[in-house]
């Protein structure tokens, strides 16, 4: 097991006159930040603050330069095809919401189908119910088995209807799945249909890489990966980007304004209209840069074995149900403790410092596969440890004594 030791890079984990010790267990909702991504931040506004693009002033070029760095290394640290293939959005939620607005309403027409699954998060799931409604399409969901992985005879089935796009994600933010996307994708592509793969999750816990996964649309988002919040990108195939119309309209995605009409900037300056989060994809570049000084591989290793430590841990805690496979699972633990309600487990264990996750994590359709209304979810990142997860467990067990008395 790959131990990392950079739990002193994040300021909030450390405490104080004012704040408790924190055991932050919540990483896949939003990720803490280390003092290299705030420090970058930081240092743009105090230095190179300006917008991008339209000056020809110092801090202008400046500026411009640290974006376009920043569009760069997501290039190369997910595998793109080619930078012009990157947008910068706010975040997964938009960059799927881009795809069905843009891609989806000049492709997508009465009587085809959209192909989603049960394993998808509410962002990946609702931009197509709503493209659907609009054009008279169908949804088609693929089921999941009963360890929580995707139905892939399902999945035949589904592509037995030629359907025009199939989006799915990479790793269920509810169950840690990892979807076997080189065995997935080829099956889509067959079925004449492009992929667009949720990439929050799988981005910031396993090293990607979009053109040799032959991904369509890929989209992610930064504060899930130790970045800033309001930064993410849909990484695509550019020749995809150029045959699709803007998402939105406004400054910088123009080539000329006139009276009635307009036309539009080349990738990717068509799809970012308006000022951008300059300084968010910055910290997305810093994170970034701290990713990879650490290593995809070594934090995949470093979670699985917080994981495996966690799941036989957790195995001695009568009552405890873990939900999901025993393997192929990223660092995301959901669980149910006897008839105690998450949201209690989470309040009990906020007494102790530990944060976790209680709810259905926007993923419904998947609740109500596994017959309950939500889990209880712990989720490990580079600055977890196995004190935290000794923590957890005494946390739990604590819990089952307060509710196991009070009956």
């Amino acid at each position: 097991m790959t131990t990392l030791d950079v739990k002193a890079d994040f300021p909030i984990l450390e405490p104080d006159a004012e704040r408790r010790r924190i055991i932050y267990l919540d990483s896949a909702a939003s990720s803490q930040k280390p003092r290299q991504v705030l420090d970058a931040v930081r240092r743009f506004y105090e230095v190179s603050n300006s917008n991008v693009h339209r000056g020809a002033y110092d801090l202008a070029v400046r500026a411009t330069k640290l974006y376009e760095e920043a569009r760069c290394k997501v290039t190369e640290f997910v595998g793109g095809y080619d930078s012009r293939g990157v947008i910068f959005t706010r975040g997964t939620t938009e960059a799927i919401n881009l795809v069905a607005n843009s891609w989806g309403r000049d492709n997508v027409r009465a009587g085809d189908t959209v192909v989603i699954t049960a394993l998808d998060h509410h962002s990946n799931i609702v931009p197509w119910q709503m493209l659907a409604k609009q054009q008279g399409a169908a949804v088609r969901m693929v089921e999941v088995t009963e360890d929580g992985r995707l139905d892939l005879e399902d999945l035949r089935a589904a592509l037995k209807l030629r359907p025009k796009i199939v989006a799915l994600n990479y790793v269920s933010n509810a169950l840690g799945t990892i979807n076997p996307l080189p065995e997935i994708i080829p099956l889509i592509h067959e079925a004449g249909a492009v992929v667009l793969v949720d990439g929050a999750q799988s981005a910031p816990h396993i090293a990607t890489s979009v053109s040799d996964l032959d991904i369509d649309f890929y989209a992610f988002s930064g504060h899930k990966m130790l970045g800033p919040m309001g930064i993410g990108a849909l990484v695509a195939r550019p020749e995809l980007l150029d045959e699709m119309n803007p998402y939105q309209g406004g400054g910088e995605m123009i080539q000329e304004v006139g009276d009635e009409q307009s036309t539009y900037a080349d990738i990717p300056a068509k799809f970012e209209a308006g000022t951008p989060n300059v300084a968010g994809a910055v910290g997305l570049g810093a994170a970034i840069d701290y990713l990879n000084d650490i290593g995809m591989d070594a934090i995949h290793e470093h979670e699985t074995g917080i994981l495996h430590l966690a799941l036989e841990r957790l195995s001695d805690i009568p009552g405890l149900k873990v939900f999901g496979p025993d393997e192929e699972r990223a660092g995301v633990l959901s669980f149910a403790l006897d008839d105690i309600h998450p949201h209690d487990l989470a309040t009990v264990l906020d007494q102790e410092g530990v944060a976790i996750r209680a709810g259905h994590h926007c993923t419904q359709p998947l609740m109500r596969r596994l017959g309950v209304q939500s889990t209880a979810r712990a989720s490990f990142y580079v600055y977890n440890d196995e004190s935290d997860v000794e923590v957890l467990a005494c946390g739990l067990e604590k819990a089952k004594e307060i509710f196991s008395y009070a009956a």
